[in-house]
């Protein structure tokens, strides 16, 4: 008998930039849809990460106030390769699953 739960992995990344990146890796490559994917502020301020990237090195309104979470619903039997993945575009922490 398959196991069909449902897990939910959540990923810390530095910049928004990895986490647009996760996403795209996680629709594109596996096949996951968009509303089975969140993005967040590990804090409660509005952030664009801890660091720049390329677009908001200049930006006076893109704030450096947390980390970016990126979390995604997922079958049960996808868990190591979406933290495989997490993990082939930067995060710095995963958990979940």
């Amino acid at each position: 008998m398959a196991d069909n739960a449902t897990k939910t992995l959540r990923a810390t990344f530095e910049t928004r930039e990895a986490a647009d990146l996760a996403v795209e890796h996680l629709v594109q490559q596996h096949g996951i849809s968009r509303p089975d994917i969140f993005i967040q502020s590990t804090s409660d301020q509005n952030t664009t990460g801890t660091r720049s990237s390329r677009g908001d090195v200049d930006r006076s309104d893109a704030p450096h106030e947390g980390e970016i979470e990126v979390s995604v619903d997922i079958a049960s039997n996808l868990v190591p390769t979406v933290q495989r993945s997490f993990g082939e575009v930067g995060a710095i922490r995963v958990s979940g699953g």
